[in-house]
């Protein structure tokens, strides 16, 4: 199992009993250092007090399972307002959304595109832009996240 498949389902329950969602773990280098991330959500929004209150409750799991042999610094994010999605039942979630895809090499001249979250099969994403709707394949797609207009 990979460290952030067991760390998900070591939180899951954690965040399900403060009310909250478990939107995403990560495990990632960022320059000499690694970092394990947990993002949540909930109705109305999360605040510090979330973060805090689920990093209380992980910290003595994770001391005790110990997941990751190494050093590594852990926190407990707000999913935010351009949060990437990942699963399907993100893209079923946001349908009819504001997203912002973006590209491992450029289609017609570009590597992001903004337009509405039109449709989701498989992997692929299909956006509403000015332009008329783009179908992007799952390889071609490096990224999809919220956008939030002002």
């Amino acid at each position: 199992m990979k460290i952030t498949e067991l760390v998900e389902s070591l939180a899951k329950p954690l965040a399900d009993r403060l009310g909250l969602e478990l939107w995403d773990v990560e495990y990632v280098r960022e320059g000499a250092d690694w970092f394990l991330r947990i993002y949540i959500d909930k109705e109305g929004g999360v605040d510090i007090a979330d973060c805090e209150a689920l990093s209380r409750a992980m910290d003595p799991i994770l001391d005790e399972r110990d997941p990751i042999p190494d050093s590594y610094h852990f926190e407990v994010c707000s999913a935010g307002l351009e949060r990437a999605l990942k699963r399907p039942q993100d893209f079923q979630r946001f349908m009819g959304s504001p997203v912002l895809v973006k590209l491992y090499r450029p289609k017609n001249g570009a590597k992001e595109f903004p337009g509405i979250l039109a449709g989701y099969t498989g992997g692929d994403v299909t956006l509403d832009t000015a332009a008329g709707p783009i179908t992007f394949t799952k390889s071609e797609i490096a990224l999809v996240r919220l956008r939030v207009e002002f």
